[in-house]
């Protein structure tokens, strides 16, 4: 028989996270944010979900050839546009709009030979200091783009540094309101984090909002809050069993390093999964994981296929039960991935990203 461990996509979470960025910003358009193969959960077995959304938004062709390929005829958006200058062929031939945020995209947009100009979105660097013209060069990139028969449509985007945490958005929202005074165009400004906490301010809102990490159910300013507070469903599963129970003494170790030790007798089960399946290996004692629907935790070093899991909390587990790394669990129960990332230092979108090609994904309503 295969190996026990799986991951599930569950497209109802999707949907039902794409409703809760709709509810969120009521009077704005929304892109499903599809980049890394939907996070790691795959562009074709997300599309189905996110059909309901305004548009895809993504940073590579072939990622946008995929979603062309399924069928979608509405907008796609490059979120780090053309790379080089014949980018823009496959643009003009799929109908693609991107991102412009540099001098150079604008020289090859100006020698791009195209029949159908080009919808835009101009990019500002109003505090994240990573792609985008700086505030004061932003009207003079704007007239340049203007000026072009290559270009249609000018639209205005800029990306939140501080959405999720304390110093918040009003630096950056000030940046770019004055900057983009008078300028016509849609405006694009809010990532997940900007989208559920900020959303409330038209300007924050704006004409499109778009929704990334939310989408797959993982709250983007976890700790502070967890997808239970933001109404978000995990639309991703990964669940193994247990292929082997012992008794530890006090005084035994688990794992490499012996990084733990009993001090009580102790019910140790092994979990047929490890960092080769992207599992965490920075996930020291105590990250959470479920058993047959119970709250457990792990014991010493993740190894490369397996977890050692303390099984204290459910007596009757044994070869065979069913573990839940994150996601849905037996009996209703639930194990969000940002906690088990926050026990490895680290945020879920890695996670979700990471998981590896080895491990079998369904998808699942």
């Amino acid at each position: 028989m295969p190996r026990p461990i799986e991951a599930l996509i569950h497209t109802d979470a999707l949907a039902h996270n794409l409703r809760r960025a709709r509810q969120a910003a009521p009077d704005a358009r929304v892109w499903a944010v599809v980049k890394a193969d939907a996070y790691g959960h795959g562009i074709e077995r997300v599309y189905e979900a996110f059909r309901a959304a305004d548009g895809f938004a993504l940073l590579d062709l072939n990622e946008a050839e995929r979603v062309r390929t399924l069928g979608w005829r509405g907008p796609i958006l490059l979120l780090e546009g053309a790379f080089e200058p014949r980018d823009l062929e496959l643009c003009s031939r799929l109908d693609l709009w991107h991102v412009v945020h540099n001098d150079a995209q604008i020289d090859w947009l100006a020698a791009h030979k195209t029949q159908r100009p080009h919808r835009v979105f101009l990019k500002m660097n109003s505090g994240m200091n990573r792609l985008g013209f700086a505030p004061h060069a932003y009207r003079s990139a704007w007239t340049r783009l203007n000026a072009l028969p290559q270009v249609d449509e000018i639209s205005l985007v800029t990306h939140f540094s501080d959405a999720d945490g304390p110093r918040g958005i009003g630096h950056q929202v000030q940046a770019f309101v004055e900057a983009t005074r008078d300028l016509p165009g849609e405006r694009s400004l809010s990532n997940s984090a900007a989208t559920l906490r900020h959303a409330h301010l038209p300007e924050v809102r704006a004409d499109w909002v778009r929704t990334g990490i939310m989408s797959f159910g993982s709250a983007p300013d976890h700790p502070e809050h967890d997808i239970a507070h933001w109404g978000l469903q995990p639309a991703m599963t990964l669940r193994t069993r247990l292929i082997a129970v012992h008794d530890l003494q006090p005084g035994d170790t688990v794992g490499y390093g012996s990084t733990f030790r009993a001090e009580t007798p102790l019910r140790v089960g092994t979990a047929a999964c490890g960092y080769a399946d992207g599992y965490p290996r920075h996930c020291g004692t105590g990250t959470p994981v479920l058993v047959d629907g119970v709250r457990c935790r792990t014991l010493g070093r993740v190894s490369m296929d397996m977890i050692a899991v303390d099984l204290s909390p459910v007596p009757d587990a044994g070869l065979g039960s069913e573990v839940t790394l994150w996601g849905r669990g037996p009996h209703g129960s639930l194990l969000p991935i940002d906690e088990v990332a926050h026990a490895a230092g680290t945020l879920g979108y890695e996670l979700m990203c990471a998981l590896a090609r080895r491990v079998p994904v369904s998808v699942v309503a």
